[in-house]
């Protein structure tokens, strides 16, 4: 009778461990998909924020070509008038085509500091973006070993 009952504690006891070690295990498996899924958002976060700041940035760089572009343009043309003008009015066409490139410059510079301006913020605000998602993906590490201590304290 005595070694039933021995038995029967020694089952009762391994079903416990058992039945609280699988607690562990779920709490272990829970936590690897939850962070698993917080990393996987991290990344695509990332990419995402790197995609917003590169179509500035690219953007930045279009618009600096495009205002080089016109105040080639503008210096060309100057450069033709004073060829083609009356030696008498040379200095005026000069001072006419000077005028003209001082203005391109200033309408290119104007543009591409608008355009700086804004890739330095999508590439802030993308920095930013990329810190919250790094910072979901430490809480979620942080509340999933929470919950396998809490799964390992119930043993």
């Amino acid at each position: 009778m005595n070694k039933i009952i021995a038995t029967l504690i020694a089952g009762l006891m391994a079903t416990a461990a058992y039945a609280q070690s699988s607690d562990v295990a779920k709490a272990q498996n829970d936590a690897n998909k939850d962070v698993a899924k917080a990393e996987q958002k991290e990344a695509k976060a990332d990419a995402k924020a790197d995609k917003k700041a590169n179509k500035a940035i690219a953007k930045a760089d279009r618009v600096h070509a495009e205002g080089e572009a016109k105040v080639s343009v503008e210096q060309a043309k100057a450069k033709e008038k004073v060829a083609k003008a009356d030696p008498e009015d040379k200095a005026k066409a000069e001072a006419k085509g000077d005028k003209a490139v001082a203005k391109a410059e200033e309408k290119a510079e104007k543009k591409s500091v608008k355009a700086d301006a804004k890739a330095i913020k999508e590439t802030v605000d993308a920095t930013a973006d990329k810190a919250i998602a790094a910072n979901k993906t430490a809480a979620t590490k942080a509340k999933a070993n929470a919950d396998i201590k809490e799964a390992q304290a119930k043993q």
